[in-house]
Order: structure tokens, then C-alpha cells, then sequence
């Protein structure tokens, strides 16, 4: 069976930044194919959401449906846990030092992607295929897939969101840079005998950063980066020794802690395509990017790429696809992508280095953030939302001026 969509637009792939894509396309008025299986129902992951992709979800109308089972972040704390001659000072964001009740929201990748499923089953403009694409055909004047199924499709603009490995990308001829870290996460969900505050530490450790991000009630996530060994290690031991190591490893913060059922295993690495759009293809999402989880940058970043796709696709809506359109994706994603790319890498490996310079060079970066409130205030607002805290401080700058 053939289906052409005049001007429509093909999107590979059913990840939570591949649903909201297709929302906000087809929210926009355009016609979108969906293709990929149905829904992971089995994720135990959470996804940090900050405020300005909130803002975007709720334009979709689907934060109302999910932010009873999420917890606020309201405070982020980055310690270092390292037992190296130079240790960084422990650094603390608040997010009332720059008028806001939190920066973001904790949400359980499950009722993430259930509200995201519900939205898209009830949008009349998305047209979803449960089948993989398993072949690309981007020769023409269009975007052609056939699916796994032999159902043949055609648009005008074709949105890889089919992952890291995209073969959507491979396809347009795109090239990418490609890492693999020495390192895997160990992801799981813990009870814990105090209150979090709703506050997230981030402990840097010489093998990666081990983060606690909290959910409702006395619960948190877990994502504890170490080498692909230990992890294996780690996540072969019972409840009981595994909850003790957390605990120990946590510094009793929270006091007792209870791992709960479910532990998956991440191999980490980063990934960087040369460009984010060609030959009527428009990555996003990790098709786009992909770097280790610090700082809580992948969703949003991707959700970004969604906002800019949006944008451009209706401002070129004769032709989504065209030469032209697509370079002025890659313009606008590129300044960000390679930014937040490169700050999360370049962390990354300054925790796995031994050498003194990388040491003394990070030290000195969060001593200086902790002791400077406006240059703290910078990194926050740039944290949730590129180019804000430029803007916050140049508006502050003019209001001196006035004065």
C-alpha cells in the first residue's frame, strides 16, 4: 500500500522526542506520518525536564496529564566525590536566586511517554504506522521509506528521530564523529528514609558523575556512571548489599536507602553528526546528538530541536523539505547543539582525567561559580534556556544605565 502526503511530513522513529514532533507539526497544521512501534511501557528511567520545555509540552497540552507523578526540582547541587589531591568546592544552584520556583521537573520516562502516546492517538493530523522503516529511498523530490511491513511512503520532509544509530541519517549522507567512553550507567529508582527537599546532587567521581534526582514522596532516580565492569558488578548484587553501596555512596544525605526493583544498564558514549540536516532529512533528538547524562541537557536539548524544526518547517511551508529550509535548521540548531555538545563532553572527560591542569582547571571553574552570585545566576538561566542569561544580564546592564 502507497500513502503520499502532499507537503506532509515522515517521522522515523517513536522515542518520547519523536512523539513530540510529531505533536508539535501536526499542531502547527501539518499532516505527519508516524512510523515505529508501539510505546516502551518498561522504561524505569526519568527525564529532567527544565522549565522551557515544560512551557513547550504544555503549548501541546500535555503537562497537565503528567505533572502529579513528578517531582519539582527546585534546588541542584554538584559535590565532588573524588578522592584526587585537588577537590572542588560543593557548589549549589537555587533556582529562587533567579525568581523561580524550580528549574524543571522530574518525570518518570513511563507517564512521560503515556502522556505523549495519548496526545498523538488523539491528534486527527498524525497518521501513526506501527512499523519500522526498513528502507530509505531520498534520491527524488521527496523522501520515500518503505516500511517493515511493505507499506511504502512518501513526504516532503523526513524527521529522523530513529536514534543514535539513525539509518535515516546514514542515508542522507550524513557523517558523524563518533566516541565510546570507558564508562556505562547504572540506572534505578531508591526510597529513602529523609526528605530530598526536592534537590538533585550531583556527585563527580573519578569514573563519572553519580546523580540523585528526586521523585515524589521520599523517592529518588539514580543515574551512577562508572566503568561498564563495574556496572555489570553493581548490578548483579542483591537488594539489600546494593542499597548500602548507594547509601555509602550518597554520604547517608538521605539516610536509609531502599533500592526498588529494576535495574538497566546504559553503555555511554557521544556522537556528533557534521550536519543536522540534508537531503530532506532533519535529525533531532540523539539522531542529532549524543553526549553522557550530566547536567540534564538530552531531552531538553532535543526538545529544542523540535521547537526550531516547528518553526522553520512553518515558515517554508510550500516546501518543508527544500535546500533551503533544511540549512536554515542546521543554522539555527547548530550554535546549541555544539555548545551544550561540547561543554557535557569536555566535563566529562575532565572527571576521568588524573592529570593536575584538568584537576586544578575544574576546581577553579566551580570555585568561582559558588563565589559569584551573578556569574551563578548566568549559568542558571543558560542551564534551562540558551541565550537567557545573556539577555538577563544585558537587561540588567540597561537598567543600571537608566539609573
Amino acid at each position: 500500500m502507497d500513502r503520499q502526503v502532499e507537503n506532509g511530513i515522515l517521522i522515523a522513529g517513536t522515542g518520547p522526542v519523536g512523539l513530540i514532533a510529531a505533536l508539535g507539526l501536526a499542531r502547527s497544521g501539518f499532516a505527519v506520518t508516524l512510523a515505529g512501534p508501539e510505546v516502551r511501557s518498561d522504561d524505569r528511567r526519568t527525564t529532567a525536564l527544565m522549565t522551557p520545555a515544560l512551557k513547550y509540552l504544555n503549548s501541546l497540552h500535555v503537562l497537565a496529564t503528567i505533572e502529579s507523578d513528578a517531582a519539582p526540582l527546585s534546588v541542584m547541587r554538584i559535590v565532588d566525590g573524588t578522592s584526587r589531591l585537588i577537590r572542588s568546592p560543593v557548589v549549589t544552584f537555587r533556582a529562587a536566586e533567579i525568581g523561580e520556583r524550580h528549574f524543571g521537573l522530574n518525570i518518570p520516562n513511563r507517564i512521560l511517554n503515556a502522556a505523549l502516546e495519548q496526545a498523538v492517538r488523539a491528534e486527527p493530523l498524525i497518521d501513526w504506522k506501527k512499523s519500522l522503516v526498513s528502507r530509505w529511498n531520498l534520491a527524488g523530490s521527496e523522501a520515500a521509506a518503505e516500511l517493515a511491513d511493505g507499506t511504502r511512503l512518501s513526504a516532503a520532509l523526513a524527521v529522523a528521530a530513529d536514534g543514535r544509530a539513525s539509518p535515516a541519517r546514514e542515508t542522507a549522507g550524513i557523517r558523524t564523529t563518533m566516541h565510546d567512553y570507558p564508562q556505562a550507567a547504572l540506572v534505578l529508582n531508591f526510597g529513602h528514609s529523609r526528605g530530598h527537599g526536592f534537590t538533585s546532587t550531583e556527585f563527580h567521581t573519578e569514573t563519572g558523575p553519580f546523580t540523585q534526582v528526586p521523585l515524589p514522596g521520599d523517592r529518588s532516580s539514580l543515574v551512577w556512571v562508572v566503568r561498564p565492569e563495574t556496572a555489570d558488578e553493581l548490578a548483579a548484587l542483591d537488594d539489600a548489599t546494593l542499597s548500602m553501596r548507594v547509601e555509602e555512596k550518597m554520604q547517608s544525605m538521605l539516610g536509609r536507602v531502599t533500592v526498588e526493583p529494576g535495574r538497566q544498564i546504559y553503555p555511554l558514549s557521544a556522537t556528533l553528526p557534521a550536519r543536522f540536516a540534508q537531503n530532506r532529512v532533519a535529525l533531532i533528538g540523539e539522531a542529532a546528538h549524543v553526549f553522557p547524562p550530566i547536567g540534564a541537557q538530552g531531552l531538553n536539548l532535543g526538545v529544542r530541536d523540535v521547537i526550531d524544526l516547528v518553526e522553520t518547517a512553518a515558515a517554508n511551508r510550500a516546501d518543508p523539505g527544500s535546500g533551503a529550509t533544511l540549512a536554515a535548521y542546521d543554522r539555527k540548531r547548530r550554535p546549541d547543539i555544539l555548545a551544550r555538545t561540547g561543554a557535557v563532553n569536555l566535563l566529562n572527560m575532565s572527571l576521568l582525567s588524573n592529570m593536575l591542569p584538568a584537576q586544578m582547571a575544574r576546581s577553579a571553574g566551580l570555585g568561582f561559580l559558588r563565589g559569584f552570585a551573578p556569574v551563578r545566576a548566568f549559568f542558571m538561566r543558560e542551564g534551562m534556556q540558551p541565550g537567557s542569561g545573556l539577555a538577563s544580564a544585558l537587561a540588567g546592564l540597561r537598567e543600571q544605565i537608566r539609573r
